[in-house]
């Protein structure tokens, strides 16, 4: 019911939104925290960015701090991840993820996850 949209291709240094609608509406997205993870190749996944259901906290990964930002649109049923200075180091499979618990970094989100957008950041 996650549908992350807004992945590419990008120079190193270049910019991109990413997007994560819940197409099905068959739950009430605001009241959910909503998280950004990615996984490389090889690697595990990690924690990108999460919001608050009201979207005024947001937390983020120090690798990802002062160049991404997360915000939501709840009337829209949907969050966005604005991804700037990218480098070829954020070159991942970029996932949304809902849980309708509070962020925590002890967990993973556990209700519903999206099947992912690749970003590949070029050199």
């Amino acid at each position: 019911q996650l549908v992350e949209s807004g992945g590419g291709l990008v120079q190193a240094g270049g910019s991109l939104r990413l997007s994560c609608a819940n197409s099905g509406r068959t739950f009430i997205l605001s009241a959910y925290t909503m998280s950004w993870f990615r996984q490389a190749p090889g690697k595990e996944r990690e924690f990108v960015a999460a919001i608050s259901w009201r979207g005024g906290t947001t937390y983020y990964a120090d690798s990802v701090k002062g160049r991404f930002t997360m915000t939501r649109d709840n009337a829209k049923n949907t969050v966005y991840l604005q991804m700037n200075r990218l480098k070829p180091e954020d070159t991942a499979v970029y996932y949304c993820a809902a849980d309708r618990r509070l962020y925590s970094s002890s967990y993973l989100p556990r209700d519903y996850w999206g099947q992912g957008t690749q970003v590949t950041v070029s050199s």
